[in-house]
Order: C-alpha cells, then sequence, then structure tokens
C-alpha cells in the first residue's frame, strides 16, 4: 500500500502510515488507521479514484 499522511484530531499531529483499511461511509470513501499515540482511529478522505486504485 502506498503511505498516506493522516492528521490526528486528539493529539493535533500529523503522522504517515502504510497500514490502514480503505472503508465507504455514505457514499464516500476513507483511510482508516489506528493513531500511534492512542487506541483511536484516524480517518482520512480519499477520492473515489484513489479508493478504487487502493482497493485492487
Amino acid at each position: 500500500m502506498e503511505e498516506l499522511s493522516f492528521y490526528d484530531v486528539k493529539t493535533k499531529s500529523k503522522f504517515k502510515s502504510k497500514e490502514y483499511s480503505v472503508k465507504e461511509k455514505s457514499g464516500r470513501f476513507f483511510a482508516v488507521t489506528k493513531s500511534p499515540k492512542g487506541t483511536h482511529e484516524c480517518w482520512r478522505v480519499l477520492s473515489k479514484d484513489q479508493a478504487a486504485k487502493m482497493k485492487k
């Protein structure tokens, strides 16, 4: 998987990860990964094109 940058709202910090899952919610696509500084998840919006490439 390609490396994506995420923003952790709770700790107000950016980080990069190659380990994430692609989820669809209400017709929009998101990359979801665990926060490196906590037990919560961080979500990043993906375009339909990005999601299609990553699901392959």
